[in-house]
């Protein structure tokens, strides 16, 4: 096997198409360094996000119900969304489980960061783990949302994973660097 990495591609040049409220929409033609051929390519541009996997003292994960456009089906999600402009991902976490839940965490810890699709996004989506979780307040749900909270024991994770339950990606990719950071944790005595 060669040593080589794929080269990058040259932008010849770029276009806003459109801004969706939450996403715009790019278009760039891109010169191939193999071929010299140009080609477009579309990519979305979008605030970063985050992912909240949040965890009661009675080891209850703290999840929602909500109708999903894409699908336009109701959904089992951990609570989640956009990183504002100025806030750090531990402070989103924070502020979205509590939206979208009226949870409120005794303490956050980083998971990672990952990229959602890097053939479309060039954003990051942050997943954070929050522990000790209680009800503190309402859910505020924008207009355009409407969350049910549904806590789900810990040790049911597996089956409804397996089931296909919970089948939104980033959910799984959050819930999975959840239990690597548990199984670390565990065995450093840190939970």
């Amino acid at each position: 096997m060669s040593d080589s990495h794929p080269r990058a591609w040259r932008v010849l040049r770029e276009e806003h198409l459109q801004h969706c409220r939450v996403f715009d929409v790019h278009v760039a033609t891109m010169e191939s360094p193999q071929t010299g051929s140009a080609h477009p390519f579309y990519r979305i541009e979008s605030p970063a996000w985050v992912n909240v996997v949040a965890l009661t003292p009675q080891d209850e994960l703290v999840m929602v119900r909500q109708f999903r456009h894409g699908p336009r089906v109701v959904t089992l999600e951990i609570p989640g969304g956009i990183v504002d402009p100025g806030e750090a991902p531990d402070e989103a976490a924070a502020r979205e489980l509590l939206e979208e839940t009226g949870y409120r965490a005794g303490r956050l810890a980083s998971l990672g960061s990952l990229n959602p699709n890097p053939a479309l996004f060039g954003n990051r989506c942050h997943m954070q783990v929050a522990l000790d979780c209680v009800p503190a307040a309402e859910i505020q749900n924008s207009a355009t949302e409407e969350t049910l909270v549904e806590l789900v024991p810990l040790a049911s994770l597996p089956e409804l994973l397996r089931r296909g339950a919970i089948d939104h990606a980033l959910v799984v990719a959050a819930l999975y660097a959840f239990d690597l950071w548990r199984s670390r944790a565990s065995s450093a005595s840190d939970i």
